[in-house]
């Protein structure tokens, strides 16, 4: 496992801005290239509840650097657990891991998932590049076509595997752009769709936690059959409030991050 963050984080972001061709232009339309530091306030990645890659086998990989565990939440709808991990010093990016209850799938979508994750090394889960190798097995395109039928969650990771799924500006750091609503205007200026999904803005003041997202690129990626053009991964942008102590809320708000999940839906 990675003993330092921020070959961890670059190495992530390259696998990531490879899949995602928009992450880069973004940086430039917020002012990359005149200095603008761009802050990632969090990453998510995403995983099944199976042996060997369990949401805590990810975790292993940032508590090994001193990330200790925050919240977690439950999507009931979409059938997934996640739980946020943050670093004590507040300088690192939090993570957010997510898994697919599988054992509440259908008896279908758990048969090829689980033939799927049986196709992982153990060893594999262990190793410094795990969290940014991408895909352990093969897998047809009509087969992600039937998982894609029961769960997006499911298919986004049968095609892609293993890798950060968003990668997330924090507005916060950003001196030209103080609102989300400021940050999405400048995104759709330049033709990018904002996810929609329970409205452009997710979260509220009350909240301490407001975000939007992109919906994710499409770019081609190989099935054992064909290559076929799918949605990627997407970026995200977040707002966050302080508590009445003062300090930025640093957890995440299960209803908003609902929504979020769309932005690789298929279908839009």
């Amino acid at each position: 496992m990675h003993t330092d963050p921020d070959i961890l984080f670059a190495r992530l972001w390259d696998a990531y801005r490879q899949v995602t061709p928009s992450a880069e232009r973004i940086h430039k339309i917020l002012g990359a290239e005149e200095g603008q530091a761009i802050v990632n306030d969090h990453i998510a990645l995403r995983t099944f509840n199976l042996d060997p890659v369990r949401l805590e086998a990810l975790a292993k990989h940032f508590v090994s650097l001193g990330y200790q565990q925050g919240g977690e939440y439950h999507f009931e709808a979409k059938k997934l657990y996640a739980r946020h991990y943050e670093h004590p010093s507040g300088k690192l990016p939090k993570v957010f891991i997510s898994e697919l209850l599988v054992e509440q799938c259908s008896p279908a979508l758990q048969s090829v998932v689980k033939n799927l994750v049986a196709q992982v090394n153990p060893e594999a889960v262990a190793a410094d590049n795990f969290l940014y190798s991408g895909r352990h097995w093969e897998i047809e395109y009509n087969t992600y076509r039937d998982l894609l039928a029961e769960s997006e969650y499911a298919a986004w990771m049968a095609a892609w595997g293993y890798r950060a799924n968003h990668f997330t500006v924090s507005i916060n750091h950003l001196e030209q752009f103080r609102t989300v609503p400021d940050v999405n205007q400048l995104l759709k200026d330049h033709d990018y769709t904002v996810n929609s999904s329970g409205g452009e803005v997710k979260g509220s003041p009350a909240d301490l936690l407001e975000q939007s997202s992109t919906m994710a690129d499409r770019v081609p990626v190989a099935f054992s059959d064909q290559t076929v053009t799918i949605p990627s991964c997407f970026y995200e942008f977040a707002l966050r409030y302080p508590k009445p102590d003062g300090q930025l809320y640093s957890g995440f708000v299960a209803a908003s991050a609902d929504k979020i999940f769309e932005s690789t839906n298929a279908g839009s």
